[in-house]
């Protein structure tokens, strides 16, 4: 079977973990494939003749018999990982995982990380799990698990080490941004059942719609929310706010499916590979199932990848009015592939295109109305988005941001909303978003203001 058709199936996925001598034959056979590929490669046998003798001698001096499987494994990740920050290996345990989340249910903290400067860092608590509840913030830096420092640790060994039998504790130290000391986090282990949807209409027959994750259950966990928040509102829902603050991504198929929800044609995300064939473009194929009512999303540095995908194709068609702040960054394509033993790899393969033809890799997604959720100005450790990572693959391709028209359909009332909150707001309670979350209030306003206007023309 050639290899490429091995592919289980294209995600995008934030660098997360959803988990968290070459004598031996597979080792042998590694070697002979790589070698066959790269037949009259000089260079290429030279090092890989290399890479056996390096082997044979960690087999035969290390100061205590080395596993022949780890030995492979690590070389493996260590070349993947040191492609980009998005690429990695996984074991069988850890595929397995994987699998296991993007059907919406995983045991663990609750917790979307990656890793950077050896650190593990957080992309964000999964909602209504422990990591949530405890309060931890995308960008954390994870330092140390059980007083035992992460440095030198795989990400998926990180996350092997963060996950384990409900009811068990665990103690995260953490590096946060604005605190001078580290911050000793004990937490209480649960088995994870994603909720990727949470729902609820807002005064004025405003709906509102948190989507959390691009698992399998996005799509219709979003359409019956919607169908429900019509109900509620007796047939007359005026606008949807879409909140996909702190979403990290997920799969491709699903950011398509979500995108085709608020557009009835047209193309949502195009990508370009090294190989042209293995190019392509998804066009919407549904129908809006708001039937044009007003639609403002919501993002920040947490929304990454499938979440940017449904931002870009939102705001390149018009369909959407984005709110909040710059997006994470990242516009590179992973596909899983099957590998003999029952691992697989996270490759990246391609770049992707939003709609008007940006590539946002590195850049991010600029809001159509900046509102910061704070009026604090939070010093950064490390960065908090892809541009900011070791080994990120480069922005090409696409078409310049300053060729493409700014937008000419705001709402006029987007000069008077405030870029970040008065002196004295709260700080944002989980249990009373609608008083203490800046973002939503002015999302709020400006859905209103839509809503508003939309009637007064149909008049």
């Amino acid at each position: 079977m050639d290899f490429r058709q091995r592919r289980l199936r294209g995600a995008l996925l934030l660098g997360t973990a959803f988990v968290a001598g070459i004598a031996v034959a597979p080792a042998s056979g590694l070697l002979g494939h790589a070698l066959a590929q790269k037949a009259g490669n000089a260079e290429m046998y030279q090092l890989l003749k290399e890479f056996s003798d390096v082997v044979e001698r960690v087999r035969a001096d290390y100061v205590e018999p080395p596993k022949d499987r780890e030995l492979v494994e690590n070389a493996i990740n260590g070349m993947l990982t040191g492609l980009d920050a998005h690429s990695s290996y996984m074991n069988a345990k850890a595929f397995k995982d994987m699998q296991i989340q993007t059907k919406g249910e995983f045991g663990g903290l609750g917790i979307e990380v990656t890793q950077d400067s050896g650190f593990i860092k957080v992309v964000s608590p999964i909602d209504d799990t422990p990591a949530f509840r405890a309060g931890i913030k995308p960008g954390d830096l994870i330092t140390a698990l059980d007083g035992k420092t992460v440095q030198g640790l795989s990400l998926n060994d990180a996350v092997d080490k963060m996950r384990g039998p409900p009811n068990a504790k665990i103690t995260l130290t953490i590096k946060r941004q604005g605190v001078d000391k580290p911050l000793e986090v004990p937490l209480i282990r649960e088995t994870i059942h994603i909720k990727v949807v949470k729902s609820r209409l807002e005064d004025d027959n405003v709906g509102y719609v948190r989507l959390s994750q691009f698992t399998e259950q996005a799509d219709p966990s979003l359409r019956d929310a919607i169908k429900s928040l019509k109900d509620k509102s007796g047939g007359k829902l005026k606008a949807l706010i879409l909140d996909l603050r702190n979403n990290p991504g997920g799969l491709l198929d699903q950011a398509v499916a979500v995108s085709s929800d608020f557009i009835e044609q047209g193309e949502v995300v195009s990508t370009r590979a090294r190989h042209a064939e293995e190019s392509n473009r998804w066009n919407a194929r549904g129908e809006d199932v708001l039937k044009g009512l007003p639609l403002v999303v919501l993002i920040n540095g947490g929304s990454a990848s499938a979440s940017e995908i449904v931002a870009g194709a939102l705001q390149d068609r018009r369909r959407a009015v984005l709110l909040g702040t710059k997006s994470f960054g990242k516009g590179s394509v992973q596909t899983v592939i099957p590998l003999p033993g029952n691992g697989a790899m996270r490759l990246t393969t391609a770049r992707y295109y939003t709609p008007s033809g940006r590539s946002i890799q590195a850049l991010g997604i600029e809001p159509d109305v900046n509102v910061a959720e704070s009026n604090e100005d939070r010093p950064s450790f490390g960065g908090d988005r892809e541009a900011d990572l070791n080994r990120i693959i480069t922005n090409q391709g696409g078409t310049a941001a300053d060729t493409i028209a700014p937008r000419d359909d705001l709402p006029p009332i987007v000069s008077e909303i405030p870029k970040k909150p008065p002196e004295g707001f709260p700080k944002y309670d989980p249990a009373k978003p609608s008083e203490t979350d800046f973002q939503l209030q002015q999302g709020l306003v400006l859905a209103k203001a839509m809503a508003a206007r939309k009637s007064a023309s149909a008049r």
